[in-house]
């Protein structure tokens, strides 16, 4: 179970490196837009707060990176706090933009808390 553990956190962890780029680089690019399904105007005029969004992002993933080289159980609390932070910013972003960020960020780190768990008490 650790090695699932590892896996899916990595997993999340990349994912949000990935929104990183997206949300402050990528925005306004055809590859942006795409992405999001937005107009050209609608992705200039919300480019800086895409940008403060995937610093937001970023900051998540380095949580749990920092979860990877953190001695003893100070990793663990990391990792479980901030996959609990990205559930929760996943529930709130599929209740208030799209559905689809339930499946895309909230299940991965859901997944990846719960071998966590399974690594702690079983």
């Amino acid at each position: 179970m650790i090695t699932a553990s590892h896996v899916l956190t990595g997993l999340v962890a990349f994912l949000h490196v990935y929104f990183l780029v997206l949300e402050m680089f990528l925005w306004t690019t055809p590859f942006g837009i795409k992405t999001f399904k937005r107009s050209a105007e609608e992705m200039q005029t919300t480019a800086s707060l895409a940008k403060n969004q995937g610093l937001y992002n970023g900051f998540l993933a380095a949580g749990l990176v920092w979860s990877f080289v953190a001695d003893g159980p100070v990793a663990y609390q990391v990792r479980v706090f901030f996959l609990v932070c990205v559930v929760i910013a996943g529930i709130y972003g599929a209740a208030t933009a799209a559905k689809q960020i339930l499946y895309i960020q909230a299940l991965p780190a859901a997944l990846a808390l719960a071998a966590t768990f399974a690594v702690r008490y079983a």
